[in-house]
């Protein structure tokens, strides 16, 4: 079976520490070994700021996509930019990213930035981090604001432009701001890296009625495998995920769920799914309780079937 993963912040760790090395340093989750191992076919590859560059500024995004085509994409990692090249990548059975961008905040609120990205691949926008920036409000930040006047001017343009826009860290406001918006564009949107709140009530996990919504929409849903979004708990195995997957089946979603793991996001891992490589142990728990049709779907089936629909024809 293969892979889809719809988050992984390899690019961010890589950024801090130019000694990484993508091909098989395990101080990475993500390399390109552990995807061999774990068959992981196509990673997202999220662009996030740390705290540690100083303020946030376009220069950073650039370095992170100059970082992709030198010490990625030369291990044979192509880049999925459209549905062309997503049905080539499927076709062969390469390996292959895509890239997104976790937080608005480098764009500096210039739309001239954002066309530049799309120009370099960039397909996915997640408006927020965790708090505000000058775009909206993020989940944790208190006031629970929405969307400024130039985010709401991001938000046409990436309509425009066929950016996915991603609400996982995105305020409650403005989740239903987008959601009203995305309902009259006719543009659907995605939670790449997000659970079951009613199973975990931690914030970044999605209400009921957001799930509802995504679905309603046609969008999807990343299961993510952030411990703390999973379980509270001191131990939490990756059969914990199983409640999440049941909830969102019942709410309707079984064809909406994807997988976005965080992995290199996150210092501490699910106790028995630690990297991309131990995938392959993840799909046997599955198989022990899901029929294979419906595992299929959220491996893989049900994100390829988005991108297909909503990736730009051609380039």
């Amino acid at each position: 079976m293969k892979i889809v993963d719809f988050h992984c912040d390899v690019l961010s760790k890589i950024q801090l520490n130019h000694q990484l090395d993508f091909k098989n340093d395990d101080r990475l989750d993500v390399n390109l070994r552990r995807m061999e191992q774990g068959g992981v076919q196509l990673q997202c590859f999220a662009i996030f700021l740390s705290e540690r560059l100083g303020p946030p500024g376009i220069e950073h995004i650039m370095e992170q996509l100059d970082l992709y085509q030198e010490r990625v994409a030369i291990e044979d990692i192509g880049l999925v930019k459209s549905s062309a090249d997503l049905e080539r990548v499927i076709a062969t059975g390469e390996r292959a990213g895509l890239l997104s961008i976790e937080g608005a905040d480098g764009l500096e609120g210039d739309l001239f930035y954002l066309r530049l990205c799309y120009e370099r691949g960039v397909r996915f926008l997640g408006i927020t981090w965790n708090y505000a920036n000058w775009a909206a409000d993020g989940v944790m930040e208190p006031r629970n604001g929405g969307f400024t006047c130039k985010g709401l001017e991001l938000v046409r343009a990436c309509h425009e432009l066929g950016i996915i826009l991603d609400v996982s860290h995105l305020s409650h406001k403005g989740f239903w701001e987008l959601t009203e918006l995305a309902e009259r564009a006719q543009r659907p949107f995605i939670a790449s890296h997000s659970n079951a709140y009613h199973i975990c009530p931690h914030e970044r996990n999605l209400q009921d009625e957001q799930i509802r919504a995504i679905i309603e929409n046609g969008g999807r849903i990343g299961i993510t495998f952030v411990p703390w979004f999973v379980k509270d708990g001191p131990a939490v195995y990756s059969k914990d995920l199983l409640p999440h997957l049941d909830h969102i089946c019942q709410l309707g979603g079984g064809g909406n769920i994807m997988f976005g793991s965080d992995f290199d996001g996150i210092d501490t891992h699910l106790h028995d799914f630690q990297h991309a490589g131990e995938y392959e142990q993840w799909v046997d728990t599955l198989l022990k309780y899901y029929p294979e049709e419906l595992i299929n779907g959220w491996l893989s089936g049900n994100a390829l079937s988005f991108l297909r629909k909503w990736l730009p024809k051609d380039e």
